[in-house]
C-alpha cells in the first residue's frame, strides 16, 4: 500500500525539519518528503493539514501482563491501546508470570506483536531470575532473541552486590539496564507519599528517601561497572538533581519520567479515595511534580513514558490499602504532553519528538527512525485541536484504571503508519 500525507507540518530534530511538507510512503519506507509531491496511481491521500507529522512514537516503560495476567491486558489488547495512543514501538517490562528471564519468554512476546500487527512490541529481559534479586537471569539468550533493555521493575534488586553483577554483566551486551529505584525496607507498607496527605487521609507513607537512596546507590554502580543506568519513573526533586550530577559528570544516566508524576501531585489525593491514584512511586509533593517539569522542559529528564499498568475492575474498586499499584496511560499520554506543556507553549514540538520518540530509540537501541527518504515507515499524525473525554469509552485497552478519568484535553494522534502499515486511521484502530 502507498500513502502520501498532504500538508502536514513535519517535526524531526533529528532532521531540523519544521514545515510543512508532503511525505509519500510506499511500501515499508519513505520514499519521498518534499513541499509537493503528486498522487499516483493507488497512491491513497492522507489529508495533514493543520496536522503534525512525527516520527513514530516511543514508549518505553508498559506492562502488557502477558503472560499470566491476561484478563487484566493481552500482547493484542495493549497494542490497541498503543495504537489508539499514537505509538509505534513499546518497550514491555519483565515481571509477567512466568517472569520473562529467558529468551522463550522474550521469543514468545515478538511473535504474539508480530501476529498483532499493530506496534513493535520490544520486551525487555528481567534482571534477575523470577526477579527475585538472588541470581542472573539469563541474559545473553535474552539479548539474541531480542531483548531491549533489563529491569527487575516492579521492586528493583535489593542486594547492592547483586545490583552490582547484573550491571557488569549486562555492560558487556550493548543494553540498558533500567532501575526500579526502591528500598523496600524504607518503602515498607506505604500506600501513599509521605507528608501532609498521608497524615490528612491517616495511611501510612512512603518516603522519597525509598527512591532516592537507590538512584544514589545504582548510580555509583554506574560509575564503577561503566553500565548504561536509566532511572524509571522518576518522581522527586532530589532523585532528578542527582541524575543531573551524574551526566554533567559525564556518567551513562539516564532517567524518564510518567506523565502521572508530572501533571498530578499528592494534594490530588483526596477523601473520595480514587485508587486510580495509587501508583508505583506514588504520587509526589507539588514542589516535587513543578521540578519534574522543569526537567522535561530542560533537558534534565530523556524521555516520557507511562508505566502504562493495567489493572481489572475489581483490583481497583476497593479500600485504598489493598488496591493494586498503577494507572493506564498510553492513551492519554500524548494528549497531556500536548495540553499541558505544548498547546500553552512551555514546550517546542521538537522537545516532544525528542522525549517521546528519538530519545527512547537511542535507550532501547533501536534504529533511528527519520522524516526522510529511504528511513523505515513509522510515522504519527498528530492532530493538536481534537478534543478528548477522558470516559472508559474513550480506552480501547481491556482495563480502565486511569488517573485521569473526567479530564478533558485537547490534542491526540489521528493517523499511524507501523512499517508503512495503517495501524490508527482517523482515529480508529485499524485491526
Amino acid at each position: 500500500m502507498a500513502y502520501l500525507i498532504k500538508g502536514a507540518h513535519v517535526v524531526d530534530p533529528q532532521l531540523s525539519l519544521d514545515e510543512v511538507l508532503d511525505v509519500l510512503v510506499e511500501g515499508k519506507t519513505i520514499t519521498q518528503v518534499g513541499a509537493s509531491i503528486e498522487a499516483g496511481d493507488g497512491v491513497e491521500v492522507i489529508d495533514g493539514a493543520g496536522k503534525y507529522l512525527v516520527p513514530g512514537l516511543v514508549d518505553m516503560h508498559v506492562h502488557f501482563r502477558d503472560p499470566g495476567f491476561e484478563y487484566k491486558e493481552t500482547i493484542a489488547s495493549g497494542s490497541r491501546a498503543a495504537a489508539h495512543g499514537g505509538f509505534t514501538d513499546v518497550a514491555t517490562m519483565p515481571n509477567t508470570n512466568p517472569v520473562t528471564d529467558t529468551g522463550a519468554e522474550i521469543r514468545y512476546q515478538i511473535d504474539t506483536a508480530r501476529r498483532a500487527g499493530l506496534v513493535h512490541v520490544r520486551p525487555m529481559g528481567a534482571l534477575t531470575r523470577g526477579e527475585k534479586g538472588e541470581s542472573l537471569s539469563e541474559i545473553g539468550d535474552m539479548v539474541m532473541e531480542g531483548a531491549s533493555a533489563f529491569s527487575d521493575d516492579g521492586h528493583g534488586v535489593q542486594s547492592a552486590g547483586m545490583m552490582k553483577t547484573c550491571m557488569a554483566y549486562v555492560s558487556q551486551f550493548d543494553r540498558v539496564v533500567c532501575a526500579h529505584c526502591e528500598t523496600e525496607s524504607l518503602s515498607g507498607n506505604g500506600v501513599i507519599n509521605s507528608g501532609r496527605a498521608a497524615t490528612r487521609l491517616g495511611m501510612f507513607g512512603w518516603p522519597p528517601l525509598a527512591e532516592e537512596l537507590e538512584i544514589f546507590r545504582d548510580i555509583e554502580l554506574c560509575r564503577s561497572t561503566g553500565c548504561a543506568l536509566h532511572i524509571c519513573h522518576i518522581s522527586t526533586a532530589k532523585g532528578l538533581e542527582m541524575v543531573k550530577a551524574a551526566k554533567a559528570e559525564g556518567l551513562p544516566v539516564t532517567c524518564e519520567v510518567t506523565p502521572h508524576h508530572l501533571f498530578l501531585n499528592d494534594e490530588d489525593i483526596t477523601d473520595v479515595y480514587d485508587t486510580n491514584l495509587k501508583m508505583n512511586p506514588p504520587l509526589r509533593k507539588p514542589s516535587d511534580m513543578e521540578a519534574l517539569v522543569e526537567g522535561i522542559l530542560d533537558g534534565s529528564i530523556d524521555c516520557v513514558v507511562t508505566d502504562h499498568a493495567p489493572h481489572a475492575k475489581h483490583e481497583k474498586d476497593c479500600e485504598w490499602e489493598i488496591a493494586f499499584f498503577g494507572t493506564i496511560g498510553l492513551e492519554t499520554s500524548l494528549p497531556l504532553m500536548l495540553t499541558h506543556l505544548v498547546l500553552p507553549g512551555k514546550m517546542s514540538w521538537s522537545r516532544l519528538v525528542e522525549v517521546m520518540a528519538v530519545n527512547p530509540r537511542t535507550l532501547l537501541r533501536c534504529a533511528p527512525v527519520k522524516i526522510e527518504a529511504g528511513s523505515q515507515a513509522d510515522l504519527t499524525l498528530i492532530d493538536p485541536a481534537l478534543k478528548v473525554d477522558v470516559t472508559e469509552s474513550y480506552f480501547v485497552g481491556k482495563s480502565k484504571n486511569s488517573a485521569f478519568l473526567g479530564q478533558q484535553l485537547t490534542g491526540a494522534a489521528t493517523d499511524v503508519l507501523m512499517v508503512g502499515k495503517r495501524t490508527l486511521a482517523d482515529g480508529k484502530v485499524v485491526a
